[in-house]
């Protein structure tokens, strides 16, 4: 069952559980938000996370990660971490994007971060329009990790989660410099993929990283 939903109107103050609260009042009980992290780069892996939290769980500065500062999600990961019911994290990887295609893979990533939860959900609130491809009751959120807060606690999760694994990258391969851009096509990025060529963890089905690749491998 996916309910997509795109009219709920923005908190003025962050997000609330008022999403969870409403699941529960239709008899679901343990109600984890999901989001990713890593949709868009040409190189890395996408990181999905699940977290339940508390009911009438708040936390100061929690908010879609994309408006938080890097020294807030960590610090809001540490507490996520120690404070969220249950939470779980998932990853898949460039070569999975690349056979799978990187919505699939989105969804392995997120099948993989409920996995990991310590106590199974009955109802999940997916953060945008895409839906997850689980046999669990979900309701797709527009906008979810600016509503909900168990959204936004894994969207923290994945973010965070995420930059650390493209910080080991550059250590790896610093010429990429994969710790600024974290794999995202900027200016620079796509400079030094043109000077270098793609890396193993490029993304080699996608079309800027396909381009620089040797003819025979295109």
């Amino acid at each position: 069952m996916t309910v997509t939903t795109d009219t709920i109107g923005l908190g003025a103050f962050g997000p609330t559980c008022d999403l969870e609260e409403e699941a529960r009042t239709r008899g679901y009980r343990r109600v984890a938000g999901l989001d990713e992290a890593g949709r868009g780069p040409l190189a890395g892996p996408v990181v999905g996370a699940a977290v339940i939290v508390p009911r009438r769980f708040s936390l100061r500065s929690l908010d879609d990660s994309k408006k938080v500062s890097p020294t807030e999600r960590e610090a809001l990961f540490s507490v996520i971490t120690e404070s969220a019911t249950a939470w779980g994290i998932g990853v898949a990887s460039e070569a999975e994007i690349d056979s799978l295609n990187v919505l699939r893979a989105t969804w392995l990533a997120w099948q993989r971060a409920i996995n990991q939860l310590r106590i199974p959900p009955d109802f999940l609130l997916v953060d945008g329009h895409l839906g997850a491809d689980v046999f669990i009751p979900h309701r797709s959120v527009i906008h979810g990790d600016r509503l909900s807060s168990s959204i936004a606690a894994a969207s923290i999760l994945a973010k965070v989660f995420r930059d650390r694994i493209m910080c080991e990258y550059h250590e790896r391969d610093p010429r990429y410099r994969f710790h600024i851009h974290k794999g995202y096509p900027t200016p620079e990025h796509l400079r030094l993929l043109r000077q270098f060529g793609p890396s193993p963890v490029h993304r080699h089905s996608f079309g800027p990283v396909r381009r620089c690749l040797p003819q025979e491998e295109a």
